[in-house]
C-alpha cells in the first residue's frame, strides 16, 4: 500500500513547509515515518527549519515513563535543545518555552481514542498557539481506529486531560481534523493551522489495513491488539480490578487476587457478546494494581473485529463483575476535591451510578447512538480523508 504519513510528505517535499522557521516540536519517539524514522531525528538532522525547543507529553519523550507520573523537563543530550515537558506541574506550554518560536509543528501518534492524553495536550499547546500568535503545523496520522464512533458525552463539569471537549470515546478523526475542529470551536484564541495530510489513507481503513507493525506510543499501549481493546477496557481503570498494567498484557486482561477466572470466563462466555471470547489467565502484575500478587482473571479474545464493540463488551465485564463479587468490588477512591476516576473516563457520573443502581447496559447506553450521529454531523465539515 502506498501510504504516506504527514511527515512522510513533509519529507518528500524536502521540509520545505519549514524552511527557515524557528520551529518547536510538539513528539515523542513513537512518532516515525513509514520507514520507521522518527520526526525528531529527521527535523534534528535534515535541516527542517531550525530546531529550537522540543516539547513532550505524558510519558516522556522516549514514551517510557509509567501513567500519571509528572515528567521533567531536560536538555536533549543530542541536540543541546530545551526538551519542555507539557505533563509536569502544568499541562501548557509557558510563554517562556514558546518564546523567538517562528512555528510549532506537532507529530504524534494518537490512538483515536478520548481518554488518551496526547490529543488534550496538542489541544492546549494549540489554544497558548493562538494566544500568542504562532502558526501550528499538525504532521497529520491515520486514526488507528478508522471511522469507529461510540461512546457517551463529556458534561463539562468533568473535563479533564482524559477528555476536555465534549467528543466521543471514539471519534472517528484524525489529529488534523480534531484540531480544525478545536479551533473552530473551542478555542478562545483560534491559530493559524496547516495540516500536512497523510497521502493514499481512506478514514475507513484501521490500523491493520496498512499492513505496518504498530510503534508502541506508550509503556501500556505495546500492540495494536491493545489499541482494539482500550476503548472499553480502560474503564477497568476506575475500578479495584487490576486492568494489566505491569504485564505484558495491558488492557486486554481483568483480575484480581479475589476472582476465580475460570468462572468467570465462563459466565461471560455465556453473555454471547459478539466478536470475542474469554478464556481465564493467571498473571502477576509487576506495577500498578496488586503488585507482586497472583490475580485470577480472564483474557478477551477478539474473534471477529468487525463484529467486536469494545465499549459495550467491556462495559458489560465491569457490570458482570461487580455484580457477581458485591463484596469485593470497588470504584477506585478519588483524591479529595476531585470526582471519581471512573467519572472523568465515562464523562459524567452516569456510568458509575446505572452500575450501581442495576441498570441494564441498554439503559446506560441509551443516548449512545444519538450523541454519536449529532457528534458525526458535526464532524463531517472538518473531515480531510474520504
Amino acid at each position: 500500500m502506498n501510504i504516506r504519513f504527514g511527515i512522510d510528505v513533509c519529507q518528500r517535499d524536502n521540509f520545505a513547509q519549514v524552511h527557515g522557521k524557528t520551529v518547536g516540536l510538539l513528539t515523542n519517539l513513537s512518532a516515525t515515518n513509514t520507514h520507521f524514522q522518527t520526526t525528531y531525528r529527521l527535523f534534528a538532522e535534515q535541516n527542517a527549519g531550525k530546531l529550537a525547543a522540543i516539547f513532550t507529553p505524558e510519558h516522556g519523550f522516549g514514551g517510557a515513563v509509567p501513567d500519571g507520573v509528572a515528567v521533567a523537563s531536560a536538555v536533549d543530550t543530542r541536540t543541546g535543545v530545551p526538551m519542555h515537558s507539557l505533563y509536569a506541574t502544568q499541562y501548557r506550554p509557558t510563554p517562556e518555552m514558546l518564546a523567538n518560536l517562528d512555528l510549532i509543528v506537532c507529530d504524534i501518534q494518537d490512538i483515536g481514542v478520548r481518554y488518551y492524553t496526547y490529543l488534550w495536550t496538542v489541544s492546549l499547546m494549540l489554544e497558548e498557539a493562538g494566544k500568542h500568535h504562532i502558526p501550528i503545523m499538525i504532521l497529520d496520522r491515520p486514526n488507528p481506529l478508522g471511522a469507529f464512533v461510540c461512546g457517551l458525552p463529556v458534561y463539562q463539569e468533568m473535563e479533564s486531560l482524559v477528555g476536555r471537549y465534549n467528543i466521543p470515546v471514539c471519534h472517528g478523526m484524525t489529529m488534523g481534523e480534531l484540531v480544525l475542529m478545536f479551533n473552530d470551536r473551542w478555542n478562545p484564541h483560534p491559530a493559524h493551522i496547516e495540516i500536512v495530510r497523510c497521502e493514499g489513507w481512506q478514514r475507513s481503513q484501521r490500523w491493520d489495513a496498512l499492513h505496518l507493525p504498530w510503534i508502541p506510543t506508550s509503556p501500556a499501549m505495546p500492540h495494536f491488539s491493545t489499541v482494539q481493546q482500550y476503548p472499553g477496557s480502560c474503564l477497568i481503570e476506575g475500578t479495584n480490578l487490576s486492568e494489566g498494567r505491569g504485564t505484558s498484557l495491558p488492557f486486554e486482561i481483568v483480575g484480581a487476587p479475589w476472582l476465580d477466572g475460570f468462572a468467570l470466563a465462563d459466565h461471560l462466555n455465556a453473555q454471547q457478546w459478539a466478536g470475542v471470547q474469554f478464556r481465564f489467565h493467571a498473571f502477576r502484575p509487576t506495577a500498578s494494581k496488586y503488585a507482586e500478587q497472583e490475580c485470577s482473571g480472564v483474557q478477551a479474545h477478539i474473534t471477529d473485529y468487525h463484529a467486536f464493540h469494545p465499549l459495550h463488551v467491556w462495559l458489560g465485564v465491569i457490570r458482570e463483575i461487580r455484580n457477581l463479587y458485591p463484596a469485593h468490588f470497588a470504584w477506585v477512591e478519588p483524591p479529595i476535591g476531585f470526582e471519581p476516576h471512573i467519572d472523568y473516563l465515562a464523562g459524567s457520573c452516569h456510568l458509575r451510578q446505572g452500575l450501581d443502581d442495576g441498570a441494564t447496559l441498554q439503559q446506560i447506553l441509551a443516548d449512545e447512538q444519538s450523541f454519536c450521529d449529532g457528534f458525526l454531523t458535526i464532524a463531517q465539515s472538518y473531515q480531510l480523508y474520504d
